[in-house]
This record gives C-alpha cells, sequence and structure tokens, in this order.
C-alpha cells in the first residue's frame, strides 16, 4: 500500500479519497486554486500545495503543476477523483514518466473507450449491441445532417469527447439539426478541447443503467452489479439507486457480462462504469422484455458510487488504492451479493424553476440530518463544504451527496423524504425541495422509470409551493415573537408580550408572499392567548396561535394544522422549512422602504457571473417576449436568455466573449407600451 498520495481534485471527491486514504493510514496532499485557499478538502488532508488561479485551465487542469506537487512532496501516486484530469490520457502518461502511479486505467483504456465513436467501434467488433447511429470521423455538417436524416428523428447529438451532459443536444426534426449542431460543438469546443461528434437514434421510453466494474494487474475483473440513473434533467442525472428497480437476474448476468467483456477488451484496471442505454417495448410492467445497448464506459470512479458500496458493503477508493498499488482484487464474482436497496440525491446550487440555472453564493444556513459521512449508513451525506462555504461560478454546482439505504426500495424511499426534508440550505437556491418532489411522486414510487421522467411529471414537480401563506405566515409570526422574547430584560415594561391591563390590544403585520402582498393580524386576547388573522375577505384564515420551542425548530398549531417548522432569516426574508416542504416569506417594513422607486424598466441582467457567448440580436431588431436574444456560458453550461417582453433592441453592452458579472447589463431593451 502507498504510503502518501496526492489528490488532484477538490470539493467532495477529494474529501471523500482523503477518508478512505486515512482509514488505511496513507497521508494525503491536497491541491487547491485562489478560489479554494479556505476549503474543506486542504483542512481534511495532510499537506496542502497552492497550484494556480480560480479557473480549472488556470489550476485543476495544469497538470504538470500537480506532478511538481506530488514530486515536492514525496507522494508516490496521483488520485485523480471524477472531472478534470480523471480521464485525461495525457496525464495518465505523465504520471507515469514522472515515476508516479496513475490511480486509475492504463493510458491506453481511457483512449480507447474516451472517444464515443471509437469506443462505440470497438464494442461492436466484440458483439456488443450498439444504439443505430453514425460514429464516424468525418464531421462535415451536411454529412452528419443526412445521417440523422437517414436514421430518423428523434435523434441525439452527442460529444465525442464529452461526459456528465455536456456537449449533447437532442433534436426533434430535421429543421433543428443545424442549429443544435452548433450549439454542442461549442459547448463541446469549450468543455473538452474538441468538437467531434456523433449522432445516434434517440430511444423512446429509455432507462439509463449502468454497470460498475473492477480490473486489476492480475487478468481479473469483476462487475459490481448495477445502477438505475434514469431520472435525469439536461442529460445529468438527479437521482440514482440501486440496485435497479425490475432488473432480473437473468438480464442482471447478461449486463454483467458484458461489461466485463468491454472491460477486459481494453485492458482495464481499477475502477470503471459500463453505461448502457435499456429500452422497454413492453413497458414498465414487462422488464422482462427489456433490451440493452452500449452507451459508453467512464474510465473514473463515478459520482453516484455510494450506492453500489451501500449494497455491497465494500469501499470503492480502498478497491483503487488497493488495485492500483499492485493488489489483486479482494473478492471474486461468485463472492459478491446485494444487500438491501439504496437511493442517491445530488444536491446541487441551481434553481429548478428556472430550467435548473446554477446559482452562486454562500452556504449561510447548512443544516443536515443525522448522518454518517463518507462511510455506509442507512443515510449518509458527503460534501466538501461546510456553513459558510461559498458555492463559486469556478465549478461544478454539486454541493452534497444524500446516499439512503434500506432493507426494501419502499424503506429507502421514506428514509430519502425524511432526509430531505431535513436538509435546511440558506444563502442561495438548491434542488433540495425538487428532489423531494420528484421522489414522491407515483411515477418514481411505482418504479416506472425512464430519461423523460422530470418532463413527463413536470406538473408537479416545478413552480409549486408546499407551505401556503397561511403557515408560512403563522410561522414567521411565531419566529419573530420568540426573537422578541428573547430580547426582554428583568424590567417589566421591557415585555413584549402583549400583556395588558384592559382593552384589545392587535398587531399589523405585512408580507411579501409568492409575488403578492398579504397581511397578517394578531390579537393578544386577555389571558395571554394569540389569534392570528392571515389575509383579507373570503380568503381569510384565522385562528388560535400556539407555539413553543421544540428539538428542531418551532412546534406550531394553526387553523387546524400543527407542524414543526425551523424559520432562518436573512434580512427580511424568512426561510421557512417544514415536514411538507419549504418556502420563503418577506416581512415588509413600510417605513424602511418608504419612497423606493418602482423597478427599472428597460434593462436585461446577467442572471449570475460567466461569459458572453454569443447573441442573437443586434442594436434596432424588433423582438418579441420570450424570443431567445442572448447565450451565456457559467459552470461548463450553455443557458439562453430570452427577451422578457415584446420590444426593441437598443443597444448591446457586451461582446461574445466577455466575461459579466451577476446582475450586469448585458443589452438594453425598449419595452413596447401595451395597447
Amino acid at each position: 500500500m502507498f504510503k502518501k498520495i496526492l489528490i488532484a481534485n477538490r470539493g467532495e471527491i477529494a474529501c471523500r479519497v482523503a477518508a478512505t486514504a486515512k482509514r488505511l493510514g496513507v497521508k494525503t496532499v491536497a491541491v487547491y486554486s485562489d478560489a479554494d485557499a479556505n476549503a474543506k478538502h486542504v483542512a481534511v488532508c495532510d499537506e496542502a500545495v497552492h497550484i494556480g488561479g480560480s479557473a480549472p485551465k488556470d489550476s485543476y487542469l495544469r497538470w504538470e503543476r500537480i506532478i511538481e506537487a506530488a514530486q515536492a512532496t514525496g507522494a508516490q501516486a496521483i488520485h485523480p477523483g471524477y472531472g478534470f484530469l480523471s480521464e485525461n490520457e495525457d496525464f495518465a502518461h505523465a504520471c507515469a514518466a514522472a515515476g508516479l502511479v496513475f490511480i486509475g486505467p492504463p493510458p491506453s483504456a481511457i483512449k480507447d473507450m474516451g472517444l464515443k465513436a471509437e469506443s462505440k467501434q470497438l464494442m461492436e467488433k466484440a458483439g456488443v449491441p450498439l444504439v443505430p447511429g453514425y460514429h464516424g470521423s468525418d464531421q462535415d455538417p451536411a454529412l452528419l445532417q443526412r445521417e440523422a436524416d437517414r436514421i430518423g428523428y428523434p435523434v441525439l447529438i452527442k460529444a465525442s469527447a464529452g461526459g456528465g451532459g455536456k456537449g449533447m443536444r437532442a433534436v426533434d426534426k430535421s429543421e433543428d439539426f443545424a442549429a443544435a449542431l452548433a450549439s454542442c460543438q461549442r459547448e463541446a469546443i469549450n468543455s473538452f478541447g474538441d468538437d467531434a461528434v456523433l449522432v445516434e437514434k434517440y430511444v423512446q421510453r429509455p432507462r439509463h443503467i449502468e454497470i460498475q466494474v473492477f480490473g486489476d494487474t492480475h487478468g481479473n475483473c469483476v462487475y459490481l452489479f448495477e445502477r438505475d440513473c434514469s431520472v435525469q434533467r439536461r442529460h445529468q442525472k438527479v437521482l440514482e439507486e440501486a440496485p435497479a428497480p425490475g432488473m432480473t437476474p437473468t438480464l442482471r448476468q447478461q449486463m454483467g457480462e458484458a461489461a466485463v467483456a468491454a472491460a477486459k477488451a481494453v485492458n482495464y484496471v481499477g475502477a470503471g462504469t459500463v453505461e448502457f442505454i435499456v429500452e422497454q417495448p413492453g413497458g414498465y410492467e414487462r422488464p422482462d422484455q427489456m433490451k440493452f445497448y452500449f452507451m459508453e464506459m467512464n474510465t473514473r470512479l463515478q459520482v453516484e458510487h455510494p450506492v453500489t458500496e451501500a449494497i455491497t458493503g465494500l469501499d470503492s477508493v480502498e478497491w483503487q488504492l488497493r488495485v492500483a498499488s499492485g493488489e489483486s482484487l479482494p473478492l471474486k464474482q461468485q463472492d459478491l451479493r446485494i444487500t438491501g436497496h439504496a437511493i442517491e440525491a445530488r444536491i446541487c446550487a441551481e434553481n429548478p424553476d428556472n430550467n435548473f440555472l446554477p446559482a452562486t453564493g454562500s452556504l449561510n444556513v447548512y443544516a443536515l440530518p443525522e448522518c454518517v459521512t463518507f462511510e455506509r449508513g442507512s443515510v449518509r451525506v458527503d460534501s466538501g463544504v461546510r456553513q459558510g462555504d461559498a458555492i463559486s461560478p469556478f465549478y461544478d454546482s454539486m454541493v452534497a451527496k444524500l446516499i439512503v439505504h434500506g432493507d426494501t426500495r419502499e424503506q429507502a424511499l421514506a428514509r430519502l423524504d425524511e432526509a430531505l426534508a431535513q436538509t435546511h440550505i440558506v444563502g442561495l437556491a438548491t434542488n433540495v425541495q425538487f428532489l423531494r418532489r420528484v421522489a414522491r411522486t407515483d411515477a418514481f414510487a411505482r418504479a416506472q422509470l425512464d430519461t423523460a421522467l422530470i418532463p413527463r411529471e413536470q406538473a408537479v414537480l416545478f413552480h409549486q409551493e408546499p407551505v401556503g401563506l397561511p403557515l408560512a405566515a403563522a410561522a414567521a409570526v411565531a419566529q419573530t415573537l420568540l426573537h422578541e422574547r428573547a430580547s426582554e430584560g428583568v424590567d417589566p415594561f421591557s415585555r413584549r408580550d402583549g400583556f395588558h391591563t384592559h382593552g384589545v390590544v392587535q398587531r399589523r403585520f405585512e408580507f411579501e408572499f409568492g409575488g403578492e402582498h398579504a397581511k397578517a393580524l394578531l390579537t393578544y386576547e386577555r389571558g395571554g392567548s394569540l389569534n392570528l388573522a392571515v389575509g383579507e375577505g373570503a380568503a381569510q384564515v384565522a385562528g388560535p396561535l400556539v407555539f413553543s420551542v421544540g428539538a428542531h425548530g418551532i412546534e406550531l398549531q394553526f387553523a387546524g394544522q400543527r407542524t414543526r417548522a425551523a424559520v432562518y432569516a436573512q434580512g427580511e426574508v424568512d426561510h421557512v422549512f417544514t415536514p411538507l416542504g419549504a418556502t420563503q416569506i418577506t416581512a415588509i417594513d413600510l417605513l424602511a422602504h418608504a419612497g423606493e422607486a418602482a423597478a427599472e424598466g428597460g434593462r436585461l441582467t446577467a442572471p449570475m457571473p460567466g461569459k458572453v457567448v454569443s447573441f442573437a440580436v443586434k442594436a434596432g431588431d424588433t423582438v418579441t417576449k420570450g424570443q431567445p436574444l442572448a447565450v451565456m456560458e457559467a459552470m461548463k453550461m450553455e443557458h439562453t436568455i430570452a427577451a422578457p417582453a415584446d420590444g426593441v433592441v437598443q443597444e448591446l453592452l457586451y461582446a461574445p466573449g466577455d466575461q459579466v458579472t451577476e446582475g450586469a447589463e448585458l443589452l438594453k431593451l425598449v419595452v413596447a407600451e401595451k395597447a
């Protein structure tokens, strides 16, 4: 076993590798960029070396600096994690040339499987089923268009060197192909430095099922069963689970053996994942009719490896370290067993209601359920951040991974919902509540899975308000009163509980909720009881308000509802978390806002920091509401910005390639007057 390794990554995966290394008595070296000088992964490693600027190209992708850091600190091997250099053939060669062990497959395997087109040609020779498509080297746009027309729509354009959903576009009809191809190629060249693509038939009602494989230097290779990763948004995984629901023993063996054959075809060593697209011609009720096709092989450890660890009882990183140090695989295929069911939810800084736009900001509140970290347990949270840390625009938007394990899928689902309900993040937008809604859909509960689950269930997944104004207002009022009572002194005149000797004392609250103005009237009754009326007219909800401080927030009773609420105040905004879900309500201080001017019109601003990729309009153009105006790139993804209203473009304020800050005015738009 190694005595010291360098971890050429950041965030959660760097902390994950460090945790296993520490358990095995292996010293660790972290590397970090300017943005990560105070990051968690730097703190948990034994040593740390600064390698450059905040942008990945100035630090985590500068492999020569990483190798220098390994040599300077006496590391014997480099663990690349996932992303960045984990599937970089040149980096693996450079490690070997420097006398360092690359904890991953040989460079030849990375090369063979790194390009989707070439890997599919290899699989075709090996007899592995492939989806109909074009995987050739001729990248003439006209040829690609003809091939797409020949294959038949819908088709999927994928960057040949891609991964993680980047450089991928689904196209429904021939006339949309050229624009989708150009966008895909731009994203591919920015993310991977290679704009080559392949075109495949877009399989209807597909499931994404992958097989975890492990090989060693002694010719052994096993599969650690499957993971279902069908629930996706923008071709990126949202929920992953193991084993795959509905998987038959026969199909599991067939897919496992095909995955091992694929790995052996390239003399694979270490952890890898063979991904298959699975067709369901017989529908959800006939899993025995499922057919699988090779999609790609990821020559690294996967983000979702904890669900495999949960059902097998194994430590994937430990196996990586043992194999890389020359040991044989710890177990044979016949020794491997599945125990229970596991589900992983990716908690990301993003706004699902705004097309999953990545979010940046600070983790002002980062409260997690009772859990273990980087080891097996009924509830596990793997995270590379702490409360107070910032989520920057330079890296992936994932905040943490929540993994639950149960004896059955039903038990795992119940644990997932409870754990997500106890995950409270304030300071930036996240997908936590969206994940709860996905897991609670009837389709997911019944394992009616395919990659279109999210768009199919969009009516119950987006723009939902689970708490409602009455309960949100009651929680906000209770939190205010508790805060005031905590500031009371011994002087009876400092009491703020509405005490009075005669008459009725009332107090008015005003809120902003769901974009609407709302009022609440609190009445202090004789004897100390409280009555709250929220809203006006026929929509008013009124009743006694009873609350107390509990172990997990406020124990609250109002209008026939009894619940638990955790309230976090951020300025005027109260973030309210309940078992029903989470919401925000703004307490309005009328004096503080007196005299504020109306919001300025005619401005189109950047919703986040990033780079301007292109403008679809020029000064003088007339545009309609919803028309694409510009494309921005942030967190390695492209985002289209549309016109908020009809109008005329007055001036473009930036040029393609310019970096802009959040809130920067991109162009001036003269909004048309309403008739």
